[in-house]
């Protein structure tokens, strides 16, 4: 290559190179038509492009619209409306000319999708069954997860742990049904040995006692041979006769 074709090269690029510059506008500019503009500032909007002799002309987001940054739009965007409850979302910062609405979760609900500064949509908290536990509690941006009890332990869904079954023997009471993983063990009054030894034997003598008497009225009813009433004409003797004739 000549040093007259090196030249050529040269001069080609810086050519290339001024023109992409002049075409490139500032950070704080934006580009119409062949003109590079001031920004508007955020919460405003280009009412008029710049000219040779004015720069650009801005006014106020109205009418519940938002710009959030600097800009060279004519509009501003409508600002979010759908912090609906019967999604899990509240407000948490209303629209102004320069920011859009800020959601954020409920009570009892976790973000699934969430923003900068909020949420745009949520979930709530999931249930734990009868027989599992609460090992981690939800947050505004985590679900709530459950696990298993396990061993001699329950819980109904709503502890944060499981519960170790009610001892009944150690509060002096009978147990009356068993605990399982999602309910606790039953107790009831105590029935003592010592006492079911007395209404047993208690029970036995009554029925003793009332076969005893059931023999003795039978036989009074029945009653012996010297006492049985005769006609006053006779006496034993012949009435033993007169029956054996």
């Amino acid at each position: 290559m000549t040093q007259f074709q090196s030249l050529i090269w040269i001069m080609i690029i810086l050519t290339l190179l001024n023109i992409q510059l002049s075409s490139a506008c500032g950070k704080a500019e934006y580009r119409t038509g062949d003109k590079c503009c001031p920004m508007c500032s955020p919460g405003n909007r280009v009412h008029k492009h710049c000219t040779e002799f004015t720069s650009t002309s801005c006014v106020h987001c109205t009418d519940s619209t938002f710009l959030d940054e600097p800009n060279g739009l004519t509009a501003c965007i409508p600002c979010t409306n759908n912090c609906d409850p019967g999604f899990g979302l509240m407000v948490k910062k209303p629209c102004t000319p320069s920011s859009d609405t800020v959601c954020e979760t409920l009570e009892g609900f976790y973000c699934l999708d969430p923003t900068k500064d909020g949420c745009r949509a949520a979930q709530r908290h999931s249930s734990c069954k009868p027989g599992q536990y609460i090992s981690h509690t939800g947050t505004t941006s985590t679900d709530t997860v459950c696990s298993d009890c396990t061993g001699d332990a329950y819980s109904n869904g709503s502890f944060t742990s499981c519960q170790t079954y009610t001892q009944c023997d150690t509060l002096k009471l009978q147990q009356i049904k068993t605990g399982t993983h999602w309910s606790d063990s039953e107790c009831g009054p105590q029935t003592s040995l010592s006492m079911a030894i007395i209404y047993a034997v208690v029970g036995v003598g009554v029925v003793v006692l009332a076969v005893i008497a059931a023999v003795a009225i039978r036989r009074k009813r029945k009653g012996p041979i010297s006492e049985r009433t005769f006609p006053e004409t006779q006496s034993p003797t012949e009435v033993s006769v007169t029956e054996g004739t």
